[in-house]
């Protein structure tokens, strides 16, 4: 469950909010006028974070690059079947 403190907490209880995050290792979002306008995270925390998209990033990529290596394969054996001497009408007329 995310933690929500006013940004008030910020200057009037830094240390309590600095140990919550520390113990935690859990984002703290701070309001202002009941709308949360930031995050205080320990380092642990944001690198955590960091990592994960990371992690979610190449595996997107991974998987643009399964797509279209897939298509690419499908594309190039339809090409070879087009040119196959088989399929391929210049393989049966003379070329004078």
């Amino acid at each position: 469950m995310p933690k929500t403190r006013p940004v008030s907490d910020l200057r009037n209880h830094f240390t309590d909010i600095l140990q919550l995050v520390r113990t935690d290792v859990e984002p703290v979002f701070l309001t202002e006028d009941g709308h949360e306008n930031m995050v205080v995270m320990s380092m642990e925390a944001f690198e955590k974070i960091n990592l994960d998209n990371e992690i979610y990033t190449k595996l997107n990529e991974a998987e643009i690059d399964r797509i279209f290596k897939e298509a690419s394969k499908e594309s190039y054996n339809y090409d070879k079947r087009l040119f196959d001497k088989k399929l391929n009408p210049l393989y049966f007329t003379k070329i004078r």
